[in-house]
């Protein structure tokens, strides 16, 4: 109480000591902390404002230098280090004081998650700052200061109340990371195109209704988001853009897609919920490297022959299109490992082929190729060479099209012989459909360096099987109609799971650990007595994109589900006991 009177009476330079505010919220032990590794950490800690003693913390002696006069070696305060990160995020300030610049070596500063409406012009004397995230507060603009920062690589501001943007921007010239999503901004300065080393730029949530042509001259991005704003058109010049390898234009108003003649190492283009109507072969003709095309809820009337030119492509997702007929050679795609087409008037597609999963429909689109060689369904011829087991086995299937197969046999268990005869051969379809298994084959387990689509459906299984867990390549499970109760935690292994169809099996509860699987982008719950979902696990899972929850136990559908922003596609929730019927959810 005592050095409390004298901090308050006292000059405040006397003993080049501060005055601490009574019920400090920063502990001493900190600050020592602070002064040794150069990184101070005061999140979480419902800080109104930043103590004074934190912005001269490399300025003035410490409090322990007074009351101790015998200093060990951890002890030489006048030993210590520049402070070089400083977090204060999540915590309640309003503003930052001017005395920011009292901290130059500062190389991190992250103030996110607080409600700030302005920034200090002192920032832009942070001559050594490289990473400044300010997400999430209340800023409705940007000092021109902030534009000297010489060295500073990754700016997050995604998350506040801008309007525009400071003409100066482009002479932030080393910037990588530039983060402006979730703002009001309806244009961006001509001057991004000076950005010439950035990697990453996100303008998604925004009020933009066109892109200037000039950011075609980002040769260094790669990451390019523009998701749900206005835009129209996408300059043609974008397409020149060559490291480019991601691009998001969901959720705006395009009519068409443009050419890609220099994006030969684009991987990713995202373009549902959009206006496109034409999907032509100069669309498609340079995209070697495509391996996921994102065009769901268009107005798509056809799918070009050419299409087959993207050799690398494992994600076709064509779903709420007006698609009435596919090119077979759809299935001669040899990496496409997931293909939506729900939601379109398909007439030469049988609805019950949609539902059997991609690598049935694959088949399916194969088989209908005239040119085939060998049908899939064909059977090998046997030669001296075959083995006995393997007379009644399509090793054709194995070998060529790397499909294990096994189903509507009636079976209660899988004959060994398949197992033997898949040998060295990689298989990435296992299809064992249709029997009467009552558990998983224990043997599936040797398939796990290959396999990814694992089709159990419409059998007397009753638990999931540890070989099952083992499976950590799989990205599609079917195990519908079986005699299920609950999942195993095990599964939490199957991180690359994007699909999981449990409809009619005999859960009374969501199955927890599917909350785990953050990969998961399709849930087929339907028919089930589910009688409850948590959202905020929901939330959590930021790739899920369809639910389907039909026909459970549901007494309400949770209102937060509207906060979980990627559920995307149709969300279907009846009631057995019709208490709440909700035939969408659309986020």
């Amino acid at each position: 109480m005592a050095a409390a009177r004298r901090a308050r009476a006292g000059d405040p330079r006397a003993g080049f000591r501060p005055p601490e505010e009574p019920g400090s919220a920063v502990p001493q032990g900190l600050l020592r902390a602070a002064r040794k590794s150069g990184q101070l950490n005061l999140s979480g800690r419902s800080l109104s404002e930043v103590p004074q003693h934190v912005w001269r913390i490399n300025l003035d002696t410490p409090e322990e230098a007074h009351q101790n006069l015998s200093f060990g070696a951890a002890d030489r305060w006048w030993e210590q280090t520049d402070l070089t990160k400083l977090i204060l995020a999540s915590n309640k300030l309003q503003c930052l004081s001017e005395d920011v610049k009292l901290l130059p070596a500062l190389t991190v500063l992250d103030v996110h998650d607080n409600q700030l409406t302005s920034l200090p012009s002192a920032l832009g004397q942070l001559e050594n700052l490289q990473k400044l995230d300010v997400s999430h507060n209340k800023l409705e603009s940007i000092p021109e200061e902030l534009m000297q920062l010489p060295r500073l690589k990754s700016l997050l501001l995604h998350h506040n109340e801008l309007s525009h943007l400071p003409d100066g921007f482009g002479q932030l010239v080393n910037l990588e990371e530039l983060d402006l999503s979730n703002n009001h901004l309806s244009d961006i300065p001509t001057s991004f195109a000076l950005l010439i080393n950035l990697v990453r730029l996100n303008l998604a949530c925004n009020q933009l209704k066109s892109l200037p042509a000039d950011i075609s001259a980002m040769k260094s991005l790669r990451h390019l988001d523009c998701t749900k704003n206005y835009l129209e058109t996408v300059p043609s010049k974008l397409a020149t853009m060559a490291s480019l390898e991601q691009l998001y234009l969901r959720k705006n108003k395009l009519r068409s897609l443009p050419e890609f003649p220099s994006c030969r190492l684009l991987k990713e283009l995202h373009a549902g919920e959009n206006q496109i109507e034409i999907l032509n072969a100069e669309n498609l003709k340079h995209l070697n490297s495509l391996s996921v095309l994102e065009l769901r809820d268009n107005k798509i009337k056809s799918v070009p022959d050419e299409i087959t030119v993207l050799q690398k492509l494992e994600r076709l997702d064509l779903s709420n299109n007006d698609i009435s007929r596919l090119p077979y050679t759809l299935g001669n795609l040899p990496q496409l490992k997931f293909l939506a087409l729900e939601g379109n008037p398909l007439r030469t597609i049988r609805r019950d082929l949609l539902q059997k999963g991609t690598q049935e429909l694959l088949k399916y689109l194969r088989s209908k190729i005239q040119d085939d060689v060998t049908s899939p369904k064909e059977e090998p011829p046997v030669t001296a060479m075959t083995l006995p087991s393997e007379s009644r086995i399509n090793m054709h299937a194995i070998t060529s099209l790397k499909l294990l197969e096994y189903s509507e046999k009636q079976a209660a268990v899988i004959p060994d012989d398949m197992f033997d005869a898949v040998r060295s051969n990689p298989v990435t379809t296992v299809n064992f459909s249709k029997n009467q298994l009552k558990e998983i084959p224990p043997r599936i387990v040797e398939l796990k360096d290959a396999v990814c689509d694992v089709n159990l459906g419409f059998n007397k299984i009753s638990s999931v099987s540890s070989e099952l867990c083992l499976l950590q390549k799989l990205t599609h499970l079917d195990i519908r109609n079986n005699l299920l109760t609950s999942l195993p935690d095990e599964m939490e292994a199957l991180t690359r799971l994007q699909i999981i169809n449990l409809s009619f099996n005999r859960f009374k509860v969501f199955p927890s650990v599917l909350y785990h699987l953050l990969a998961l982008e399709t849930i087929l719950l339907s028919n089930n007595q589910v009688g409850a979902v948590d959202p905020l696990q929901l939330k959590k899972m930021d790739r899920l994109g369809t639910l389907d929850l039909q026909n459970n136990d549901l007494l309400h559908v949770p209102p937060e589900l509207g906060n979980c922003e990627s559920l995307r596609s149709i969300c279907k929730m009846h009631s057995k006991h019709d208490v709440h019927r909700t035939e969408t959810c659309h986020t």
